[in-house]
């Protein structure tokens, strides 16, 4: 049995832009369709949480949504581990946290620099390999409430694929740009209808394939 982890934030929680921020069915949340397209022999284990940076902390959230500092505990709860896939940066474009691409590239990085050497100590446990996966980018909305919770990060999204694509090289990691196959509900501007986010974990299954093979 292979075991993946995905680690992400309200796409990967299965956020649904149509139902007010209500949860997707389960049957069309990306790591469950993933799971379905790998078949038999595979595990995804959904680690979606709602607001989700990648290390930035949250002083008006009910709940710890800084993704660095979970990931260990995260890391070792569900290990061993086959593959990480880590799909975080989106809420690091608030204004209210990173503001900026290059705070949720610098905070992804450090995500790659836990997963890598930090969480795996135990004899024996080998480091799983790595996924870094690009969000799809925001889009314009009509959303006041959005619109102003994500001021600027239109344009900044944009530059998240490219910045991922290098820390990927950089730390040896598989990559897939989740923009190639999914778009932003214009509804909300961030979150993915159902098909959008089905196709997420369709178009990862050959990505996944191949890392594990």
């Amino acid at each position: 049995m292979k075991t993946i982890l995905a680690y992400g934030d309200s796409i990967t929680w299965g956020s649904n832009p149509e139902a007010g921020g209500q949860r997707h069915a389960r049957e069309n949340r990306w790591p469950t369709v993933l799971a379905a397209g790998l078949g038999p022999g595979f595990e995804v284990i959904n680690e979606g949480l709602r607001g989700r940076t990648t290390g930035f902390d949250d002083v008006l959230a009910d709940c710890d949504r800084n993704g660095a500092r979970l990931l260990p505990t995260i890391l070792y709860t569900h290990a061993p581990l086959d593959l990480v896939i880590l799909m975080l940066g989106t809420n690091d474009l608030k204004p209210i946290q990173a503001g900026s691409w290059t705070g949720a590239m610098l905070g992804m990085k450090r995500c790659l620099e836990i997963t890598r050497s930090h969480a795996f100590r135990l004899p024996g446990m080998p480091a799983p390999k790595v996924l870094l996966v690009a969000p799809p980018r925001i889009v314009p909305t009509a959303d006041p409430f959005y619109a102003e919770l994500f001021d600027g990060a239109v344009a900044a999204s944009e530059k998240l694929a490219e910045a991922y694509r290098l820390l990927s090289i950089e730390f040896e990691t598989g990559f897939f740009d989740a923009g190639s196959v999914a778009k932003a509900s214009p509804i909300d501007g961030v979150h993915l209808d159902a098909a959008n986010t089905r196709a997420i974990g369709e178009g990862l299954v050959p990505i996944v394939r191949g890392l594990l093979a």
